[in-house]
């Protein structure tokens, strides 16, 4: 199981995933150059979606296709500070968006 943290140090935010730096993955969609972000629904947090999908999913279409959903009901709502996800709970979140929306093509694990 894949640990997912982000905090912030200073001005820098910080994104990990089993301890090493999360990709950004800018070559898919360039939404926030300037990094992730998170606890709002915005650019940054968009790219966050996008990077901890891909990351998670393996597969960059369904990711693209469900990182905004993503973004509003996970990313927007996290803590400013810190915040971890584990890959179970981003299953979890997939499967409940699956659920609500029966025409999206289910990507839960």
């Amino acid at each position: 199981m894949k640990h997912y943290s982000g905090r912030r140090e200073g001005y820098a935010v910080i994104v990990t995933v089993d301890g090493r730096r999360l990709n950004p993955r800018l070559d898919l969609w360039n939404h926030s150059p300037t990094g992730f972000e998170w606890g709002y629904g915005g650019s940054g947090p968009a790219q966050l979606a996008l990077a901890i999908l891909t990351d998670h999913l393996g597969n960059d279409k369904q990711a693209f296709n469900f990182h905004h959903r993503f973004k509003w009901a996970v990313i927007a709502e996290l803590p400013r500070r810190s915040w971890t996800l584990t890959s179970q709970e981003i299953d979890q979140v997939l499967q409940t968006l699956c659920d609500a929306e029966p025409m999206l093509e289910s990507v839960a694990s």
